[in-house]
């Protein structure tokens, strides 16, 4: 008895705080995000702590170059499932491509689940200095000339930071991992995430299908370094353009500006006309005070038409309008 209550108690103490916080996240959208965060990085720390047992037995059979792999394939089986959000890659054969350099845009720490769902076999990241000291850094750090004579990529992301907004774009690319592909002679395969903004932003983490697109590498045989500025724009351009494709399309500001004046902008409406006994040719909005001391035959057409509207009593001699409906009626010129 005693022992069952050694193994009931601890999970009481643990499952009523997790019940109680569930309940909260399906009551309300920012409890629902901080749960979702909370799954997110609980299931990074179980499966970066359980890598560690996976990274020593894969060392001791020779298979060190796909702990990697290995980790980021039970991460996303975990945190896929745990939290309804799913990855779809198009052009996954291009990864199979190595060694190369992959480059790809940085949103979130979201990343994290669109890389552990297209991390290739035999490849390694460029991270910060930092993670050396997580429970996987011994394992996420590779020499160059190992890379290459091994057969192992290397995964970068030129922004150098994150960048997660609702309008799709890029940061200005950094050089480091194109100077690393000329110099290596190393193709660039470029990967391109959608803009999962929508799903994951502060205060929203909705469920859902994030895009991968993966383009074909870009040789760089015979480059030189004078030629990495033109390789960075032509990478950046591509990446672009993909990013623009595949993510929700977004109004920019401009655009919402623009549509929001056409729509404040009242259309021009042609004057309304009543068809009076005689045929409407030409409306003149006011007269001279003196009349004139020609005879209507030896005006002009203005003026016979004025002079038709004095005779008719429509308007006075100031040019004031006298029809009861306020609409004026023009009699044709006189021949």
């Amino acid at each position: 008895m005693s022992l069952l209550a050694l193994i009931v108690k601890p999970l009481a103490y643990i499952s009523l705080p997790v019940l109680v916080f569930r309940s909260i996240a399906n009551m309300s959208p920012t409890g629902r995000y901080f749960w979702k965060v909370g799954v997110f990085l609980s299931s990074l720390v179980v499966v970066s702590t359980w890598g560690i047992v996976v990274a020593f037995g894969m060392t001791l059979v020779g298979r060190r170059h796909d702990v990697n792999y290995v980790v980021a394939r039970t991460f996303y089986a975990v945190a896929s499932r745990a939290l309804d959000l799913h990855v779809e890659i198009e052009g996954e054969e291009h990864l199979q491509t190595r060694p190369a350099v992959m480059v790809s845009n940085h949103q979130s720490m979201l990343d994290i689940l669109c890389l552990a769902r297209m991390f290739p076999p035999k490849a390694s990241i460029m991270a910060k200095r930092e993670l050396q000291w997580t429970p996987l850094g011994p394992w996420m750090f590779i020499r160059g000339e190992e890379m290459k004579r091994e057969g192992i990529s290397l995964m970068m992301y030129p922004e150098g930071t994150r960048h997660n907004g609702e309008v799709p774009t890029l940061l200005p690319f950094k050089k480091g991992a194109f100077h690393l592909a000329v110099q290596a002679g190393l193709p660039v395969t470029p990967i391109i995430c959608e803009n999962y903004w929508r799903f994951y932003h502060k205060g929203v983490f909705d469920t859902g299908t994030i895009k991968i697109r993966v383009l074909p590498p870009i040789q760089t045989s015979g480059l030189t370094t004078a030629e990495v500025s033109d390789l960075v724009t032509r990478t950046r351009d591509q990446m672009l353009a993909v990013l623009r494709e595949i993510s929700a399309k977004v109004a920019t500001h401009d655009e919402e500006e623009s549509a929001d004046l056409s729509e404040s902008t009242p259309e021009p409406t042609s004057a309304e006309v009543v068809p009076g006994p005689n045929t409407i040719d030409e409306v003149f909005p006011s007269v001279s005070e003196t009349p004139s001391e020609e005879t209507p035959s030896e005006t002009s057409e203005p003026s016979r038409s004025v002079w038709s509207l004095r005779q008719d009593g429509s308007i006075s001699e100031y040019g004031t309008e006298t029809d009861d409906e306020g609409m004026v009626h023009v009699r044709r010129p006189i021949d």
